[in-house]
């Protein structure tokens, strides 16, 4: 044994090669963290000092190569300046050009993901031979950041300044057959023959069959451009990526900016340029809520991953009650996933609704190629229909979705119960209901729990799992446990009035009501809030949604919370509700809609929307930007700081899925609490105390005064 560690050994074969492996103990995967960077300092000296060495062979003893840097270490980096990210890149920048620089060839063998600095090592090599399910790729964009050991250097030395730019600027993986083409991999061969090919491949480059120096070579100058051929290509580049990842997102312009400067530069210095610009990300909001974003992601996955352990069992078998648009969304999840679901409604004609919407969205699949014919008959055939509860005693978790009327809920819920087994956990897909409350139409509440799907179910990827007084913790278990198998994102909340999520939208949607009451002009609202980073501004939002269903909502918000969600003047949604304009349902709400050439809704102006409000709002005003921000935000975020002092919520982390999970909340925000963060507690407080005549949803909570006082955060990096 040349080196052994915890997380890399080198190991002597046959002919001077050595096998350089990483295996990082503990983990199910190799990372970049700082004990293998570390030891792979240690491995290559260690290379370095062997005698009779004649080429370093690089696997994995996991079923990745390596999915990249160990992100968990780079808040605390950050926090402290761009002086302190350079110096956090430089080790493994040493390794990798030490690496490079050896004085005999090497291969990696890319057995499964190699990301990031995984990839960046592979890069290091001289040559790299990938299985055919093998992946790799640049995915720091995706946390505002840029490539840090070496992948805007090396990446367009080999492959090119078009595939450089394209694969750093998307973050996407990139499939081992498209990295043979690019010339990032060079061979690519079935996985059982990885090891044999990547040793043939060293031994041709030992036998002087392949030049590796000349590679080498390649990587360590300039890039081979001209004086017209580079700004042509870079200052394409720029305005493309400019355009497509948008002012809040500055890494991709970054990443290629970077590639410019050191065009010209051999290796060293265009890797400091790189360090720079990667430091210089690396202070950005977008870089440090896209971290934590990435984080909090990590968080939810491991406690539903708890939760799905404590489980009694899979569940095999799913059943959901009401068809129609809903129930067809939850029959379709549960079915591509591979769980069997009968769909029950009290007409055929739901029934036909429900199965035309699965066919729909697996006739899209089809079209887009991820779906053939017969695995769709295959998916179609998981999902039976019924209008009897015939067989309901094998269902494992029953899924009630029927009309959001608490008497039929009720009526509903105690019909099945007794048609189930004592053990199956039932649960309700209301969005506003209150859980306890409807459990007491049960025999067993201690079964029965809430399931809140957001529509549409295929696309939006959170589940509430809300639990009642007498939700027992194995019901909220298999809950958990079904909403992973169908892919969904399961965070589990306490029971009050709109749960989490919508708890926190209608005092969003309230600050929207009361500037429009106030002279507000919803289509500048909607612009701001768009700009601000929401996928669709307030107006538009609740015209998707469905006025009547925004206004249903809004009473029980208002009957939950009446000190805050109570209103004392006619709303514009209410104004809307009265003269039938529902939004995109009916063809016309804040704005009118009509089909584009796809067939798609496109919403419009209407004059006649602005004619309805004339009489129930303040003569026309102009707000500042700020001012809608403040006016529209203050009251969401109050709302959920008290969501989360009050235990509806269990960390910030969640509260802030949940609404980027839920809400479509922008990413490069990271939550609301990590905005609150990022502009500073007490700069937020006095935003709120600015409007506090408008009401106590703009009065911060004891908590977020507590850490305006103390200059604290809810995400401590120490």
């Amino acid at each position: 044994m040349i080196f052994q560690g915890k997380a890399i050994t080198v190991q002597q074969l046959e002919g001077g090669i050595a096998e350089l492996n990483f295996d990082l103990a503990g983990e199910s995967v190799n990372k970049f963290d700082t004990r293998t960077v570390n030891e792979l300092d240690e491995a290559i000296t260690a290379l370095a000092d062997t005698a009779g060495l004649t080429g370093v062979l690089a696997t994995s003893g996991k079923a990745v190569f390596i999915v990249g840097a160990d992100i968990s270490e780079f808040g605390p980096v950050f926090e402290q300046g761009p002086e302190a990210a350079v110096a956090h890149l430089a080790k493994n920048n040493t390794n990798l050009n030490r690496l490079e620089d050896l004085p005999v060839p090497t291969v990696a063998a890319i057995n499964g993901f190699a990301l990031g600095g995984g990839f960046e090592f592979c890069l290091a090599c001289d040559y790299r031979v990938a299985a055919s399910a093998a992946k790799v790729g640049f995915p720091e964009v995706k946390l505002g950041l840029i490539p840090g050991w070496g992948g805007t250097v090396r990446l367009p030395r080999l492959a090119g300044i078009d595939t450089a730019v394209e694969w750093i600027a998307s973050g996407r993986d990139q499939r081992a057959d498209r990295a043979l083409s690019a010339g990032a991999v060079d061979a690519v061969v079935a996985a059982e023959m990885l090891r044999a090919a990547a040793l043939r491949m060293l031994r041709q480059c030992i036998d002087g069959k392949l030049d590796y120096r000349a590679r080498r070579a390649q990587k360590q100058a300039p890039l081979q451009l001209n004086d017209v051929e580079s700004p042509m290509a870079f200052e394409t580049s720029k305005a493309f990526v400019a355009a497509q990842a948008g002012s809040h997102y500055p890494a991709p312009l970054s990443a290629v900016k970077a590639m410019q400067k050191a065009a010209a530069m051999d290796r060293d210095a265009a890797i400091a340029v790189e360090a720079e610009t990667f430091a210089k990300v690396a202070q950005t909001d977008s870089a440090q809520a896209l971290v934590g974003l990435f984080l909090n992601e990590q968080l939810v996955a491991k406690k539903a991953r708890r939760w799905e352990k404590s489980a009694h069992g899979k569940v095999a078998r799913a059943a959901v009650l009401g068809a129609g648009i809903m129930g067809g969304g939850i029959a379709y999840q549960s079915a591509y996933k591979g769980i069997p679901i009968k769909m029950k409604d009290i007409a055929q004609a739901g029934i036909d609704l429900g199965l035309s919407e699965a066919n729909k969205l697996l006739a899209k699949q089809v079209d887009r190629g991820r779906l053939t014919p017969a695995k769709m008959g295959e998916v179609l055939a998981r999902i039976a229909p019924t209008l009897s509860y015939d067989s309901f005693e094998d269902v494992d978790l029953v899924v009630e979705a029927v009309v959001e009327n608490p008497q039929v809920k009720h009526a509903v819920l105690s019909e099945v119960e007794a048609r189930v087994a004592a053990d199956t956990v039932v649960t309700s897909n209301t969005s506003t209901i209150s859980i306890t409350y409807l459990a007491q139409a049960l025999q067993r509440p201690e079964n029965f729990c809430g399931m809140h799907f957001f529509n549409p179910v295929h696309a939006m990827p959170l589940v509430e799992v809300i639990r009642g007084e007498k939700t027992s913790d194995a019901t909220v278990a298999r809950t958990v446990a079904y909403a992973n198998a169908m892919g969904k994102k399961a965070i589990v909340v306490q029971d009050c009035p709109g749960f989490l999520v919508n708890r926190v939208l209608f005092p969003y949607f309230a600050g929207f009501s009361m500037l429009l009451r106030d002279g507000a002009d919803f289509q500048q609202v909607d612009k701001v809030m768009e700009n601000w980073g929401w996928p669709m501004g307030p107006a538009y939002l609740l015209d998707v949604v469905g006025i009547d269903t925004g206004v249903h909502c809004e009473a029980v918000m208002a009957e939950g919370f009446p000190d805050r969600m109570g209103k004392h003047f006619k709303a514009a949604t209410d104004v809307m509700f009265e003269a039938d304009r529902y939004g995109q349902k009916n063809g016309s709400g804040f704005y009118n809609y009509e089909a584009d050439k796809r067939g798609k809704p496109k919403k419009v102006a209407s004059a006649e929307a602005y004619e309805l409000l004339k009489p129930h709002v303040a003569a026309g005003k102009t707000f500042s930007e700020q001012e809608i921000v403040a006016r529209t935000m203050v009251p969401m975020a109050t709302e959920l700081a008290r969501c989360l002092e009050e235990g509806i919520v269990g960390s910030a982390a969640e509260a802030d899925m949940a609404l980027i999970y839920g809400l479509g909340l922008p990413p490069f925000r990271g939550g609301i609490f990590r905005w609150i963060d990022a502009i500073g507690a007490q700069v937020f407080c006095d935003m709120a105390d600015q409007h506090a005549q408008l009401g106590k949803l703009y009065q911060p909570t004891e908590g977020l005064r507590k850490l305006a006082a103390g200059g604290q955060k809810f995400y401590p990096t120490a």
